[in-house]
């Protein structure tokens, strides 16, 4: 089995984002599904599980600790502070050293471990200098609580500011065909300081799975529903890209998640993709994606058909845009 660095460890190029199972989409899967695909996920060979705080307000982290924590030695652990409920049960982004020390140890509760193998900080609060808020994380380094520091949507400024402090072993956005902005600098930043990238939402938020026909059907909570290139006329424009997609995955032999998911772990070897499922089978074809070769004339093709030119849509809100640190094309 292939595997790529993440920090100092080994782990599969295709790992699993667990945040499905509890949060954002769909109504979550039933504890014993999501049990027994977080398994499945471990005996095919899935090595890092990638969770946070944030994800069912904490729900995702116990759901690991009682699927498969007496498995603890067969991955690499992820976790994520820096985003969770204040006093009022309200999402919010709080930096503060004292409340990124506290998130860490309640993680470690919830998720029955005396340490977190990856701990990033979820989204810098802008309102905290990120080195105060790395320093509360070298600390909880320092105490043997956490191996290592990563960050997540963050611009390659806030990146060296980070490292100055503590060294950063991941950096954590969205990258996938239809979302390139870590390509303005923060993808050869990473790869030039040595730094894991890891993509999330590597299949578009399940656009390139290409099984969303009308985004009117969304559940009311869906996030997509906030999301503006799943609206109106963005969704129109955007839905006409699937055709000759669709018919590229049919040339390479894959489904069209694998074609997505291929193309980002071809970039560069310092990538790891973390797609998110409520489905075996897609978890099955997911982490197949890994042994996909693309040859230059199919990423040619792909690159032309999807970019951010081609794409309609910022890919959040206004208000979620604030929220992160990314560089986003004008």
């Amino acid at each position: 089995m292939s595997s790529r660095l993440f920090g100092s460890y080994k782990v599969s190029p295709v790992s699993l984002g667990c945040m499905n199972l509890s949060h954002a989409y769909a109504t979550p899967p039933a504890k014993e599904d999501a049990s027994r695909l977080l398994n499945e996920a471990l005996d095919l060979g899935y090595t890092m599980m990638d969770t946070a705080a944030l994800y069912g307000f904490g729900n995702n982290e116990e759901l690991l600790r009682e699927a498969i924590m007496h498995r603890r030695s067969e991955f690499v652990l992820a976790s994520k502070c820096g985003m969770f409920k204040n006093d009022q049960g309200v999402r919010e982004i709080d930096g503060r050293p004292e409340v990124l020390k506290k998130t860490c140890e309640d993680s470690l509760r919830r998720l029955g471990t005396d340490v977190i193998d990856m701990y990033y900080l979820h989204r810098w609060d802008k309102k905290v200098p990120i080195e105060d808020s790395v320093g509360a994380l070298a600390d909880l380094v320092a105490d043997g609580k956490i191996k290592a520091i990563g960050l997540s949507e963050v611009s390659s400024e806030t990146l060296k500011k980070a490292h100055a402090v503590h060294p950063i072993s991941a950096l954590q956005t969205e990258y996938s065909l239809w979302t390139r902005n870590a390509e303005i600098s923060v993808l050869r930043t990473c790869i030039e300081m040595g730094v894991t990238f890891v993509a999330f939402s590597p299949v578009t938020r399940g656009f390139l799975c290409g099984l969303l026909n009308d985004p009117s059907e969304l559940e009311a909570k869906d996030l997509r529903n906030h999301m503006p290139r799943f609206q109106g006329e963005h969704w129109e424009k955007n839905k006409a890209l699937l055709g000759p997609y669709r018919e590229i995955a049919k040339e390479v032999g894959c489904s069209m998640a694998q074609l997505a998911l291929a193309w980002v772990l071809a970039q560069d070897e310092s990538i790891i993709a973390i797609p998110g499922t409520t489905n075996i089978q897609h978890m099955k074809e997911n982490f197949a994606a890994a042994d996909i070769v693309l040859g230059e004339d199919i990423l040619k093709r792909l690159n032309a058909l999807i970019n951010h030119k081609t794409v309609s849509g910022p890919r959040y809100n206004a208000a979620t845009q604030a929220e992160v640190d990314t560089e986003e094309f004008a």
